[in-house]
């Protein structure tokens, strides 16, 4: 005979603990959404390998304002861009120093530059490159007028289609 007791017990208490954690950060998240979603969008748009998109969805879900989700997460990942294209406007040397960005996206992304032009600042978003656009775009002392207007545009652009889609596919 067998008794499986013990582990019915132990399954029981594990997801008793993770229904708990869940309930937590859930409640962290609706607590302080548009904050935690601000400095999540700024560092995703650093070299840091992050991502905001999940939190917006999950914001959008649990009931905020879509347009203020979008409007949050563009704002915090263009500062975290600018903050970018300063480091790459000081020069290769600091890039190398502080970020150590790959030699390959660099090139990448200064061929992508000399075909399409400032253009290219519409897609800061991507995910892979779009940082090492914004570096580019430092490095090569492209105006920050022109930098602005473009980077806002492509992640503004990206959020509003996120929040779309999730606001469409909830109905």
């Amino acid at each position: 005979m067998v008794n499986l007791m013990p582990e019915t017990i132990a399954s029981n208490t594990e997801l008793r603990l993770l229904n708990r954690m869940f309930e937590a950060l859930s409640s962290f998240i609706a607590d302080y959404g548009y904050l935690n979603l601000f400095v999540l969008s700024f560092l995703a748009s650093t070299i840091l390998p992050l991502g905001s998109e999940a939190l917006v969805v999950a914001l959008i879900y649990q009931g905020f304002n879509p347009l203020a989700v979008v409007l949050v997460a563009t704002s915090g990942n263009y500062l975290g861009s600018c903050t970018t294209y300063y480091l790459g406007l000081k020069g290769r040397p600091v890039l190398e120093k502080y970020l150590s960005p790959s030699p390959e996206k660099l090139e990448k992304s200064e061929k992508l530059f000399k075909k399409y032009g400032i253009y290219t600042l519409l897609f800061t978003w991507v995910p892979g490159i779009g940082d090492a656009i914004t570096m580019v775009a430092g490095l090569m002392q492209l105006p920050f007028r022109y930098f602005s207007i473009l980077v806002f545009l492509g992640k503004f652009g990206r959020y509003f289609a996120i929040a779309y889609l999730t606001v469409f596919f909830s109905k």
